[in-house]
């Protein structure tokens, strides 16, 4: 069953609020845009342009944000009917193996992510099939804007730098693009942790296990108090 955790350093600590303040502001977001577009078709014939394309946007975020929190709380749903076949020991070895592929994957889903959106952030991809050897240089695609989110004017600092001075209409897509690499790092992170976790014993699982039975006696504790 998830549980809570409670990061023992600074950046773990860090990365908790940022994971949570992010999936918290997201949820509100969505819901207040998804909320002044219902009154606005409904109640006055008209909508934000932009409402669909950026509570499209905010909902690739919440997901991004939720892989790696799930991790975080060992919320990740699976089967163990077969792994309990075997003794506690080759179940911690079974762990740490499933623990080693996971990081592997969340490394080359994070080279993936990184190499696709450089471009768009006006930076170099990495070279190499599967693991990054270096960098090569990438087609500048900084000037790609999104369809309809209005490129706010606070950030008109940015034209000179990505955009070669020229003005942006639109929000530029590096800029929603970014939780892809970003999203990917903390998959990762998250993964490195749950291996420690393993390792030190701390853990005994990437899943969580045995939830409805959990849940059962949970109700059974709550009706023996009353």
């Amino acid at each position: 069953m998830a549980h809570a955790y409670e990061a023992k350093t600074a950046l773990g600590r860090i990365v908790n609020e940022i994971e949570e303040t992010a999936i918290a502001v997201i949820l509100g977001g969505m819901t207040l845009i998804t909320f002044i577009n219902v009154v606005l078709r409904y109640g006055f014939n008209t909508g934000l342009i932009w409402g669909l394309e950026a509570v499209t946007f905010l909902f690739a975020w919440l997901v991004l944000f939720g892989v790696s929190y799930s991790v975080k709380v060992t919320a990740q749903l699976g089967v163990d009917a077969v792994i309990n076949l075997f003794s506690p020991a080759t179940r911690r070895i079974l762990a740490l193996v499933a623990g080693a592929v996971c990081i592997a994957y969340a490394a080359l889903v994070l080279k993936g992510a990184w190499d696709y959106w450089a471009p768009f952030a006006g930076l170099d991809a990495t070279s190499g099939r599967w693991f990054p050897t270096g960098f090569e240089n990438s087609r500048d695609q900084a000037w790609y804007e999104v369809v309809d989110l209005p490129f706010p004017e606070w950030l008109r600092w940015i034209e000179p730098i990505m955009n070669e001075g020229e003005t942006y209409g639109k929000l530029p897509r590096f800029i929603p693009y970014a939780i892809l690499p970003f999203g990917m790092a903390l998959l990762l992170f998250r993964f490195i942790q749950a291996f420690v976790r393993i390792w030190t014993g701390e853990s005994t699982s990437l899943i969580v296990s045995h939830e409805a039975e959990d849940d059962i006696k949970d109700v059974q504790h709550l009706n023996a108090g009353d």
